[in-house]
């Protein structure tokens, strides 16, 4: 007598078009990321919406893009080349005055915008994690027109937030048109916004694994095969003004070592610890930003600061993609970058203190890169087999990893920003895993979760701000029942 067989408590949906298991009687949701959507179902509506969405932010990306370059060669006046080669080109007090011209303008800006647009989403991470993912689309592309235009004039702040927040924002407006359910618009919006980050840097597949690891937290079928399709789109949409190629040229080939992997193991837990003080320092800053008046005059204050900072190190002016661009060439010495490591962190948190709205993927990322390139020069004084160059591309990749939280996605953003590094992927790997494995369990935060405004409906877990085991259990559930 044969066997009853075991129900499987996931349910598949939609159903098959084939109505008959095979002979074992296996189901196929027995694949753990095989669930059905039935929380939040991809119907032909949703496909329809997410297309568009993917459209849209390739478009926003674009838009935002050519605000971005083009108040960097209005400013400081170069038509070819790069941003840090004019800033460095330029004297130190046009630096500062082009600094305080940014304040002077961006302080009021976002004042009367968040005067005037009060009570009106435009955090995505929190529509995606604690809303129904409603952004106001209004105060969004606003606000993002403001940040990429002092970016552009030099602040310290990353460029990927306005594209990303576009993203999800018209994920938002166009799902609100569609009548879609509050799950199919959170899904929706969240490959937005890694649509956006995909769009502005040519990384569809980064894009697709950000939105499943950060803005989701699943890799489960019905979230990669919306990523995908979106960031895909909207890095295609994007082609149309930015341009096909990796982000980061000419990054040289390199190739393992035992010195490379020893060192690979030793500076992981390192570049953890940086992550810790790093996303520290933001949250502090982000939680005590100037507020009412003062918040009038602070960026203008704070520009002005970095102005005066980057009369010696004009690379820290902007988001930090040339800072790291020369860092995975090789450029630098073991003073000069670690100086750059120090100083970037502080010039952020001062831009962010400020009231200034930006990102943090690449301050995060160039940071992780000059730290990285110095301590492997100053290995390879030790130990031979370890190029600066190497030591930018394992350094940004665990640094990154560690303050995302996600290991995975900046892996593969590094590897797809840079079209180099394969052939280290595996020091690469360990000393993200272990960076990643040090901040989870010294602190547990990331970028993205320490700037959360403050929540005091949301009881503390436990004595430890919510230990991991309760932090990473909940995700695991929602991507099994709810996608």
């Amino acid at each position: 007598m044969p066997r009853p067989r075991r129900r499987h408590r996931r349910e598949r949906s939609p159903a098959p078009l084939i109505p008959h298991r095979i002979p074992s009687g296996r189901r196929t949701t027995e694949q753990p990321n095989a669930t059905g959507d039935t929380h939040a179902p991809l119907s032909l509506r949703f496909w329809v919406i997410l297309i568009l969405t993917g459209v849209a932010a390739g478009l926003m990306g674009d838009a935002m893009m050519v605000i971005l370059f083009t108040t960097e060669h209005v400013t400081y006046a170069f038509h070819t080349g790069s941003f840090q080669a004019a800033v460095t080109r330029d004297s130190g007090l046009r630096r500062v005055v082009a600094l305080a011209l940014a304040g002077a303008i961006g302080g009021p800006a976002w004042f009367i915008l968040r005067r005037f647009t009060k009570g009106q989403p435009a955090e995505i991470d929190e529509a995606v994690w604690h809303g129904e993912g409603r952004l106001s689309f209004r105060r969004c592309f606003s606000s993002s027109v403001i940040s990429e235009f002092v970016i552009g004039m030099g602040a310290s702040i990353g460029r990927e937030a306005a594209p990303k927040l576009l993203g999800g924002a018209a994920g938002s407006w166009l799902s609100d048109f569609a009548k879609l359910t509050p799950a199919q618009r959170t899904l929706i919006v969240a490959c937005g916004g890694g649509a956006g980050l995909a769009a502005v840097y040519n990384v569809p597949l980064g894009g697709a694994i950000f939105t499943a690891e950060i803005m989701v937290g699943s890799i489960a079928l019905p979230v990669v095969m919306p990523a995908l399709v979106c960031a895909g789109i909207a890095t295609v949409t994007a082609w149309i003004y930015l341009p096909e190629h990796a982000t980061y040229l000419n990054v040289p080939v390199h190739h393992d070592s035992v010195s490379l992997i020893v060192w690979a193991v030793l500076v992981g837990p390192v570049l953890g610890v940086g992550s810790v003080i790093y996303i520290r320092m933001v949250a502090w800053v982000s939680h005590h930003r100037a507020r009412g008046r003062f918040a009038i005059v602070a960026p203008l204050l704070a520009f002005t600061a970095l102005g005066v900072i980057g009369i010696a190190y004009p690379q820290l002016f902007g988001n930090g993609k040339d800072m790291a661009h020369a860092a995975f060439l090789g450029g630098g010495t073991i003073a000069v970058l670690l100086a750059l490591a120090a100083l970037k962190p502080i010039v952020t948190s001062l831009c962010l203190s400020s009231g200034a709205s930006g990102g943090l993927f690449t301050p995060v990322m160039s940071t992780g890169a000059v730290l990285g390139a110095g301590m492997g020069l100053a290995w390879a004084h030790l130990w031979p087999g370890v190029s600066s160059s190497s030591g930018a591309l394992i350094g940004a990749a665990a640094m990154i990893g560690a303050a995302m939280q996600a290991p995975l996605s900046a892996i593969v953003l590094v590897l797809e920003l840079t079209h180099s590094g394969f052939a280290i992927a595996v020091p690469m790997i360990i000393a993200t895993a272990s960076a990643t494995i040090a901040t989870r369990h010294i602190d547990g935060y990331s970028i993205y979760t320490g700037r959360l405004p403050e929540a005091p409906d949301l009881p503390e877990l436990d004595h430890l701000h919510g230990s991991s085991g309760d932090r990473g259990a909940e995700p695991q559930k929602a991507g099994r029942e709810s996608f």
